[in-house]
């Protein structure tokens, strides 16, 4: 018998408050950490609320989920962004689309941590233009082989498999020749380049293909259909970047994924700097609480567009940090060469989330790209015009 919604709560406290905190006290690292949270969550029965019961989910619907999101929200181990691809873009897509023997074979194993997922759309060769993409995958027995490159990877150098986009008949228009695969990453064909930030860390990469394998069957979609399945998982990684990246635990200091500095913690540091009853600081300060909360209702919300809150987030992040670099004065970019490594490092926790901020605007889709996106989609507003959108992919001029 299903809960209720109150019951649901219950249970979401219970995890929270009484088993969560012992699952993660004798755990060490990031990746230790993450999957420690993900598989506890699961064998909780609350890793996937609305996922069918047949792929490790609960098969409740809205309300629950509602409810899940309520009470997580500012809970959740910030860790938890090494599974914001998979959990938040390429289970939900393969949920909606993939074939049941796909669902079978993946759902559960990402719900519950036991594999790390990246993805692979963006090219040098095509910038914000993904339909123009160019990496092949050609039919070869019952094996894909597919060869290209793709960039700004995030996390292919811990992951086990990647939601890839391929372009599968060159002969079509471009929007009308793409594929999405499920390409494993651990093996010979794929090459991966971590790419150094200026943070120092090296969270996404570029990844180089060379005659990898996938197995025929691993098409989410249909094949030369996946054009649909990369915009719906583009939804999905809208609210991951966006809302959903506001459910961290907001006393917990971590460089774990890119979240806006939670106010808890920068009203810490005005207070460590002496600067609590300094009047533009204490608006700044409500500024961004009130902007915080309205983050938190955006996510509450049904049926807004997701790009909405991906533009909120990025005003959020940047605000933050911008407060967070006033108040620990010029210096604040400055850390040692010795903890670019650590990602849980204090010392330089504020120096990190300064430069790092800068990215929100770009992970996940441009704000120019958003507020096309909402142009067209949500006001309905002309597309704007494109010669290439009939013409066979062969046939346009690239760089």
């Amino acid at each position: 018998m299903d809960p209720s919604p109150a019951e649901l709560r219950a249970e979401v406290r219970a995890f929270f408050d009484d088993v969560l905190p012992a699952v993660l006290d004798e755990v060490d690292g990031q990746l230790a950490r993450a999957r420690a949270w993900r598989a506890a969550l699961h064998d909780a029965g609350l890793a996937g609320i609305d996922y069918p019961t047949a792929h490790g989910g609960r098969g409740l619907g809205p309300e629950h989920v509602a409810v899940y999101r309520e009470e997580s929200r500012g809970r959740v181990p910030r860790e938890d962004a090494v599974f914001g691809i998979g959990v938040g873009m390429a289970m939900p897509t393969i949920r909606d689309y993939g074939a049941e023997p796909l669902k079978d074979r993946f759902i559960r194993p990402g719900l519950r941590g036991d594999e790390i997922w990246c993805q692979m759309y963006s090219e040098p060769g095509s910038g914000s233009d993904l339909a123009s993409l160019s990496t092949r995958a050609v039919l070869d027995g019952d094996e894909w082989a597919v060869t290209g490159q793709k960039v700004w990877t995030s996390g292919a150098h811990y992951s086990q498999f990647a939601i890839l986009l391929a372009r599968t008949d060159v002969d079509a228009p471009k929007h009308r020749g793409i594929t999405m695969f499920v390409l494993p990453v651990e093996q010979e064909g794929v090459t991966v380049r971590p790419l150094i930030q200026m943070t120092g860390a090296s969270e996404f990469n570029e990844v180089f293909l060379d005659g990898a394998r996938i197995p025929r069957d691993w098409v989410v979609g249909e094949v030369n259909g996946g054009w649909a399945t990369a915009v719906a998982l583009l939804a999905h990684e809208r609210v991951q970047t966006g809302t959903g990246s506001m459910s961290g635990a907001a006393t917990q200091r971590s460089k774990a994924g890119r979240s806006p500095l939670p106010v808890a913690q920068l009203i810490e540091l005005a207070r460590d700097r002496g600067r609590l009853d300094d009047p533009l600081v204490r608006q700044d300060l409500a500024r961004l609480h009130a902007g915080e909360r309205i983050v938190s209702w955006l996510g509450a919300r049904s049926g807004m567009h997701p790009s909405i809150g991906k533009l909120w987030r990025t005003r959020q992040g940047r605000a933050a940090a911008d407060l967070a670099a006033r108040l620990a004065f010029p210096a604040s970019p400055a850390w040692g060469a010795d903890l670019e490594d650590d990602r849980n490092a204090a010392d330089d926790y504020f120096a990190y989330h300064i430069l790092n901020c800068r990215g929100m605007s770009l992970g996940g889709g441009t704000d120019e790209i958003q507020r096309n996106t909402l142009g067209e989609r949500a006001l309905g507003l002309p597309r704007e015009p494109g010669p290439d959108r009939d013409t066979p992919f062969r046939d346009l001029l690239r760089n």
